[in-house]
């Protein structure tokens, strides 16, 4: 348990949270705009079926962690669905985004069908790769770094599918609005994901074993969760972080086609090659690298103030900043792009501090009931994170619908003005939401020590 953990299984730990995030990153960027301007569904029939499906998706997130829970294998408990999930993972993506000549019913039922088996098939894969992390380390600083380092790699993941999205698709197909050129760009990311998703099995272990060796009893995981005080708290305020991005990505290429118009490319030398990205492009590729700065930053200032303080701050700032960027008119674009940076690197704090708190937490529990559910605890957590990325893209969808919105069509000053809200004010909102929340986080720095010292003598004491 005590075992230092080396930068290779560091960096196989991550792998899997860059798969995971090079879907999810084209989920939250680009399907709404797919299902829009490529598929051909109103704005809000897809804010609808992203309701549906992703409360269906939030549910199932727990039976994923109670299997994962009594999984015995060879590899652990949480490792095999790497292993095993990879390949489906990679094959319903890529079904996903493929438009069949269907009519309109024909194509929603399609939609309905491949995303909610899209969104189940994640949550068997991601489900226990996060439940990996509270069996890696028993050391919380550990954890923290692990947490960084997953997170990196997470950013790492996004920022490369945005990259190469657009040019993948324009390469394949000849414009944005290509059925062939999403179709080939999502099997090029499926390959992808699969090598990266396996890469993190052979690289990282299980240590961490419960110090109670009672079989697991479903009715009581669930009553100790519902008695977690501390995790309830992380739910509130990872919900109300989940919907503040969630808005902001939904939103942002319609706020660039739609709002901003601009027809200038920039052009960037690496290594020798000319790069050209659009102005969406831009946007979207520094939000990921300030993200991973955010990332980076979070474990010496968590360190240094803790846990709590750090998420306080990185969200109250985020909102102000959010409050600012309203104000911005759609011909400063330089400055669009700076807050574009600074309230990435907030919102990149927060999420491996998020992650290492749901860990704690499970500790907490262990610690004050004397038995370990860390699948279960991860897998609810997961549902709230997806919960409020559900509510944030359904709302996507409905306020474009309330605003007015038209698919690939000039629009009025009115549906302009609300994709302007959905990068700002609304927001803002939710994340000062998560803020009020996190203010009522009960575990200090001081008070997770004693939890630490008293369950490491435990297991020495087993």
């Amino acid at each position: 348990m005590e075992e230092r953990i080396k930068l290779k299984e560091k960096v196989g730990y991550g792998l899997g949270d860059a798969a995971s995030s090079m879907f999810w990153k084209i989920f939250s960027m680009y399907l709404m705009f797919f299902y829009t301007d490529v598929f051909g569904l109103a704005p809000a029939v897809v804010g609808t079926m992203f309701l549906v499906t992703r409360i269906w998706d939030s549910c199932f997130d727990p039976l994923v962690g109670i299997l994962a829970d009594r999984t015995k294998s060879q590899w652990g408990k949480f490792r095999p669905y790497l292993l095993w999930t990879a390949i489906p993972f990679a094959i319903i993506g890529v079904l996903t985004f493929y438009t069949p000549d269907f009519n309109e019913k024909g194509k929603i039922i399609y939609a309905y069908v491949t995303y909610s088996l899209m969104m189940m098939v994640y949550s068997i894969i991601n489900v226990p790769y996060a439940s990996l992390l509270g069996v890696m380390s028993g050391d919380r600083k550990e954890r923290t770094t692990l947490s960084s380092y997953r997170m990196v790699f997470a950013f790492g993941g996004s920022l490369l599918a945005l990259w190469l999205i657009e040019p993948l698709v324009n390469h394949f197909g000849g414009s944005l609005d290509s059925k062939e050129g999403w179709l080939h760009t999502v099997i090029v990311f499926g390959i992808i994901t699969t090598l990266f998703f396996w890469g993190c099995f052979f690289l990282t272990k299980e240590r961490v074993q419960p110090i109670n060796d009672e079989k697991p009893n479903l009715k009581e995981d669930l009553a100790d969760l519902l008695k977690n005080r501390p995790w309830w708290i992380l739910l509130g305020a990872g919900v109300g972080a989940l919907i503040f991005n969630s808005i902001r990505d939904g939103a942002a290429v319609y706020y660039f086609k739609y709002y901003v118009i601009s027809t200038v490319e920039y052009s960037f030398n690496i290594f020798g090659e000319s790069l050209t990205m659009s102005p969406t492009t831009l946007y979207l590729v520094l939000g990921q690298a300030a993200n991973i700065i955010g990332v980076i930053a979070a474990t010496p200032i968590a360190n240094k103030i803790g846990k709590k303080k750090t998420f306080f701050g990185a969200m109250t700032l985020a909102a102000i900043l959010s409050i600012i960027f309203y104000y911005l008119g759609k011909e400063e674009v330089l400055l669009i792009m700076v807050f574009q940076v600074l309230i990435s690197i907030c919102a990149g704090c927060i999420f491996p501090l998020i992650w290492s708190m749901y860990a704690d937490s499970a500790d907490y529990s262990e610690w004050k009931q004397g038995r370990r559910a860390t699948g279960l605890i991860f897998s609810a957590s997961s549902m709230s994170q997806k919960f409020g990325w559900t509510i944030g893209g359904a709302a996507t969808g409905w306020l474009l619908g309330y605003y007015g919105f038209q698919a690939n069509a000039v629009q009025t000053a009115t549906t302009q003005t609300g994709i302007q809200l959905m990068l700002s004010i609304l927001p803002a909102i939710t994340a000062t939401i998560s803020v009020l929340f996190i203010l009522f986080y009960p575990l200090t720095e001081e008070k997770l020590q004693v939890i630490e010292n008293e369950l490491n003598d435990q297991r020495k004491n087993k």
